[in-house]
């Protein structure tokens, strides 16, 4: 009896304990990031919940960028939906016209009360996901910029100087030329072709990439990826690849291992490569801005951001949001910013970082 007695107050007094009585609101976040990217993201959640006791972030891997677009509007339908999703920018339009799904950040940081100054994000940034009256959408999360990584030693074995010039496409054409000739088996290697050698190659070189002013001035756009500069860049690459000197390796990011392993000696990818390569490659690498054809449009203009935002889904409790904006308001606070930028090579998203 004394011990059912003693059991049974110390199940009374957890009852009444503030912590059962006030259990941490969840918030389920879903993300595209494995390996580095996607421990940096696990401590990112960690250290928000280590900051307070109100709220407890649960994040979840659900496969690349596509499968976690895919899943999110399955789990819309099946409401079953996450608190915040990760969508790459080319589902930006699919979020935009998607009534009734979203909740728009700068309605859930407004009702949250959560420290939130849509000025203090970068325009060029920021302007990606806002709307036609500037309200941000989506929270920018991991922003990126197409450039070319350079692995030093593949150079120095084929017998090329590693700081050899490559901001023009010729440069790159000869370089390329001298690594083949000097045994390299992979003297280029890409990332997200479409990305960078179409969409960000058209703004760099100031040319439509589409009409209707690159789909700002209609819905009714067609793509104009047939220009005589798109023609001429993609017959380059077709050659190279003839040649040996460019390889493909697929249509997404499958050439990053290539180029960690040291297997490559050129490689046009995210800035944000730089997380993986630092923590795999073997080999001394620096980076270079993305090369452009000289004397063709008004080259270098400005390239365009990649990566992706985050997205308030609808259908949660208004204590669930408030959780959410503090969330949002943590992962854009200037310290949180810096050291994502300074791990992944993601661009920061405030102008105070």
């Amino acid at each position: 009896m004394k011990k059912i007695s003693v059991c049974a107050l110390a199940v009374s007094s957890t009852l009444l304990s503030p912590l059962a009585a006030y259990a941490a609101t969840e918030v389920q976040f879903w993300h595209a990031f494995t390996g580095r990217l996607g421990e940096l993201v696990a401590t990112q959640v960690e250290d928000f919940n280590a900051s307070q006791n109100q709220y407890t972030v649960v994040q979840s891997h659900k496969g690349n960028y596509s499968e976690t677009l895919n899943a999110g509007i399955a789990a819309f339908r099946a409401d079953e939906q996450p608190h915040i999703l990760m969508v790459f920018e080319v589902g930006t339009a699919t979020m935009m016209a998607a009534k009734g799904a979203t909740r728009p950040v700068y309605e859930v940081m407004a009702a949250s009360g959560a420290k939130f100054d849509q000025d203090a994000y970068i325009g060029a940034v920021k302007g990606y996901y806002t709307s036609t009256d500037g309200d941000m959408l989506s929270l920018p999360f991991n922003a990126s910029t197409p450039v070319l990584w350079v692995n030093r030693d593949a150079f120095e074995a084929a017998g090329v100087d590693p700081d050899t010039d490559l901001s023009t496409w010729q440069n790159v054409d000869k370089t390329l030329t001298a690594l083949k000739a000097g045994g390299s088996d992979c003297p280029l290697v890409t990332a997200w072709q479409s990305w960078i050698h179409l969409e960000n190659f058209s703004a760099y070189h100031d040319v439509p990439f589409a009409s209707k002013d690159n789909g700002f001035a209609g819905l009714d756009t067609e793509l104009q990826v047939n220009g005589e500069a798109q023609v001429a860049h993609l017959n380059a690459m077709g050659q190279w690849a003839k040649d040996g000197k460019f390889i493909y390796t697929g249509r997404r990011n499958e050439g990053g291992a290539n180029f960690r392993s040291g297997e490559c000696a050129l490689f046009t990818e995210s800035s944000a490569g730089y997380a993986g390569i630092k923590s795999e490659a073997k080999f001394a690498f620096d980076v270079r801005p993305l090369p452009y054809w000289e004397g063709i449009g008004n080259a270098p203009q400005n390239t365009i951001i990649g990566g992706a935002s985050l997205w308030v889904m609808e259908g949660h409790e208004d204590d669930e949001y408030k959780g959410v904006g503090e969330f949002l308001s943590f992962l854009s606070s200037s310290d949180v910013q810096a050291k994502w930028h300074q791990d992944t090579g993601y661009l920061p998203i405030t102008a105070e970082a």
